[in-house]
């Protein structure tokens, strides 16, 4: 076969492959949409009302929600059936991926719309869950009341507490669209007293260097211990950009923030900008057996931070499902290689946002920072690329 027939074959079975991964994404992602909703002319619809009773349908007795189901999509009257089953299930009620919280937001304007107190009562079932869930240390697991292996860890992965935190916040403090009678005054008082528990287990997680120094946060941290844990095989314990950017935000978001706070902020500020990786861009580019994500060189390009950066030497690292951390994508196989976000650009947005919080909160102690300044990669502070005992031991083989 030539190459130009290989890299053709690569691509349609690429695209079949992506096909089949995507459309359940796509619906998840068009359902999410729906939940976001807060235009009041769509929200007093029959067809918003037909949702909303599915999206009461799906909640457990727990009080929560599952994860990654289209809550939005017509029943037949045997999945119907099974839904009204599953109501008792107490193994699969969770934050991760925006459960529970973006129902539950629904559910609030959908009350806020109509009026109709199942709605509330739905919402305020929510509620008792997310307040049920909290560990006396402040934290969350990623599911409850049932829980297993890493899911009983604190869970900062894909913003699940911070989300968490962010909606009790809202309800304590009769945000939009939290506010009137959605939520008693028990509720009201409890979710302020969570999210400051919240805050305190933020700033207890926070990672300390060898060198004693605070930098950020993992994906997880152990319920008992606080530090850094491991959750599913290629995530590591680790110290992690994506987390840590939602909690950095969040932290600056507190209206009178005290000297810990500030110590925190400043200090995962100055991390982010001493760990940035300059001169390169992720790029997505067709093969012979199919689409592959890579690193380039772009001295155009703006900073990206590495996922995952290890505990010891704080270098960018890449895993497969066998948990060896490896340093290079080509490295691990298809599927994570290409089905995972090992690179991220988000954290470029704190940087402003840091100029202007610090300058109100703190200027005495404003940490130096800059977009445009070399990363770590080029500075002479770690050589991304050098060889290791574990480079070529990849799933590529």
């Amino acid at each position: 076969m030539t190459d130009q027939r290989r890299q053709t074959f690569g691509r349609a079975l690429w695209l079949l492959l992506m096909v089949a991964v995507a459309l359940p994404a796509v619906a998840q992602q068009s359902f999410k949409q729906l939940m976001r909703q807060s235009d009041p002319t769509y929200l007093n619809s029959s067809e918003a009302r037909r949702i909303g009773d599915q999206v009461l349908l799906y909640q457990r007795v727990t009080g929560g929600w599952p994860k990654n189901i289209d809550m939005a999509r017509p029943l037949s009257d045997e999945e119907r059936a099974q839904v009204e089953a599953d109501k008792q299930r107490q193994d699969d009620s969770t934050t991760d991926n925006d459960a529970t919280n973006i129902q539950m937001i629904f559910l609030a304007r959908l009350y806020q719309a109509t009026g109709d107190q199942r709605y509330r009562d739905g919402f305020r079932r929510g509620v008792d869950y997310l307040l049920g869930g909290q560990y006396a240390n402040g934290g969350w697991p990623q599911f409850w009341p049932e829980m297993h292996d890493y899911q009983i860890h604190i869970t900062y992965n894909d913003g699940a507490m911070v989300n968490t935190m962010m909606l009790l916040r809202g309800v304590a403090e009769q945000r939009e669209p939290f506010q009137g009678d959605i939520a008693d005054e028990r509720q009201r008082s409890r979710a302020k007293e969570a999210f400051d528990k919240g805050v305190a287990c933020i700033l207890v997680t926070q990672i300390v260097n060898s060198d004693g120094e605070l930098t950020v946060w993992c994906q997880q941290h152990d319920r008992e211990t606080l530090l850094p844990a491991k959750a599913r095989a290629y995530e590591l314990p680790s110290y992690c950009s994506a987390e840590s950017g939602g909690i950095v935000r969040l932290l600056m978001s507190l209206p009178e923030p005290d000297e810990r706070v500030k110590r925190a902020v400043h200090a995962a500020m100055r991390w982010f900008d001493k760990y940035k990786l300059t001169g390169y861009r992720v790029k997505r580019q067709w093969e012979w057996d199919g689409r592959q994500t890579v690193i380039v060189r772009d001295s155009t390009a703006g900073p990206m931070w590495a996922r995952f950066y290890d505990l010891e030497r704080c270098e960018p690292f890449v895993c497969d499902r066998d948990g060896v951390p490896r340093r290079h994508l080509e490295e691990i196989g298809n599927e994570r290689r290409n089905g995972y976000a090992w690179y991220r650009t988000d954290p470029a947005e704190l940087y402003p946002l840091y100029n202007e919080w610090t300058n109100r909160y703190d200027p005495a102690n404003k940490v130096t920072i800059s977009l445009t300044t070399k990363g770590a990669n080029e500075n002479g502070h770690f050589d991304w690329f050098r060889e290791t005992e574990d480079s070529g031991r990849g799933n590529n083989e």
